[in-house]
């Protein structure tokens, strides 16, 4: 494709994890009527239960996802006792015969959560909903802050798949990105997972950061299949500082193209084919003999996935959860999730009903 044309089409898109997507969302749907569709719920509706932990030790400057820095873990430890409470409210409204097929913990990220509190949170879920044997249990990690005692928790969890964060290894963009992280605490990591009996990785890369390269970009991609990871993401950086004010601090300058982010893209996907593994949509490649590979595929908030559930079920601050009536989500504020939950065991602010063209249009995307 040439330049030209790669130029003249190169516009801002939504991200179609939902139909119609999360700025279409409206408090016209709020708790009340939150606590209605979960009671509605058909009778023996498969649920995923997505479980948001919104800490980092560490900010990094490209990140776009509803979190923040601490240096102490009092705010993590009230956040879980208020998560459990939500857990609490959210379960006592949806029918006992309801089985849930898909666990995902993400963030912030989840390896915050102390030893005891990985096995007390996963406890309680699986105490307040019907967890069915053999469902896939994901959590996302940051290797930077995984030691053993966190994974070996993990894995007495439940915990089936890992999606570690990488973005990329050269060092130059780390700096730029204020997230530094070598290839061998990754390797680390990943050996550390499957000796504890996690063995389905994903991996996550961003393309268009700053200082980027096709060069470079190809290079992490080499590191990262030598970890034969079984899905890999492949994410294009979005630049959005006039919202999120962190990324101010990334030099605009320092950033590629339109041309060369079209460009790295491509080679990312050439590369990643070239290795064998399958193309799903746009950015997701997985090992021919992964699910993802070989099953049916669905699109949700995570991403692309073999979720086959009835309804998402959202915890946590700005949580977004799924029922066949439509979409809900919490409020992004921990400061105000504590005080929702606290007076009502939900924390729902906006959300959308879906009309039959929405689910029709939803479809077809």
């Amino acid at each position: 494709m040439s330049p030209d044309v790669v130029k003249r089409y190169f516009a801002p898109v939504p991200r179609y994890t939902s139909y119609p997507t999360a700025p279409h969302f409206s408090e016209e749907v709020g708790a009340a009527q939150y606590a209605k569709w979960l009671a509605a719920l058909p009778a023996g509706a498969r649920l995923s239960l997505y479980v948001h932990i919104p800490f980092c030790g560490a900010l990094c400057w490209y990140c776009g996802c509803s979190t923040k820095a601490v240096n102490r873990y009092e705010p993590v430890a009230h956040y879980l006792a208020t998560l459990r409470a939500e857990i609490e409210g959210v379960a006592a409204r949806v029918q006992a015969n309801h089985a849930a097929i898909h666990m995902h913990w993400g963030g912030g990220s989840p390896n915050i959560l102390e030893p005891n509190d990985i096995l007390a949170l996963a406890d309680s879920m699986r105490q307040r909903f019907n967890v069915a044997k053999g469902a896939e249990f994901a959590v996302e990690i940051d290797p930077r802050g995984l030691d053993r005692d966190r994974i070996a928790a993990f894995a007495q969890a439940g915990v089936t798949r890992a999606s570690i964060g990488v973005q990329d290894f050269d060092e130059r963009v780390q700096t730029a990105i204020n997230r530094r992280q070598s290839f061998a605490a990754t390797e680390a990591a990943v050996a550390a997972l499957r000796e504890h009996g996690i063995a389905a990785i994903n991996i996550d890369l961003v393309y268009g950061l700053p200082h980027q390269t096709r060069d470079s970009v190809e290079d992490t991609a080499k590191q990262v299949l030598a970890l034969e990871p079984s899905r890999i993401a492949a994410f294009g950086y979005a630049h959005l500082p006039q919202r999120l004010k962190h990324q101010a601090l990334i030099d605009e300058a320092a950033l590629p193209g339109t041309v060369e982010r079209f460009a790295q893209s491509n080679r990312l996907a050439h590369l990643l084919s070239a290795a064998g593994y399958v193309r799903i949509g746009l950015d997701h490649f997985a090992r021919p003999d992964d699910p993802l590979a070989c099953g049916p595929v669905n699109r949700n908030f995570q991403g692309y996935t073999t979720d086959a559930a009835d309804a998402l079920i959202g915890l946590g601050a700005s949580a977004i959860g799924r029922l066949p009536q439509g979409y809900v989500q919490n409020c992004v504020s921990v400061v105000e999730y504590h005080r929702r939950i606290a007076e009502h065991r939900l924390a729902t602010v906006r959300g959308f009903r879906l009309s039959d063209a929405d689910r029709m249009r939803g479809f077809v995307i």
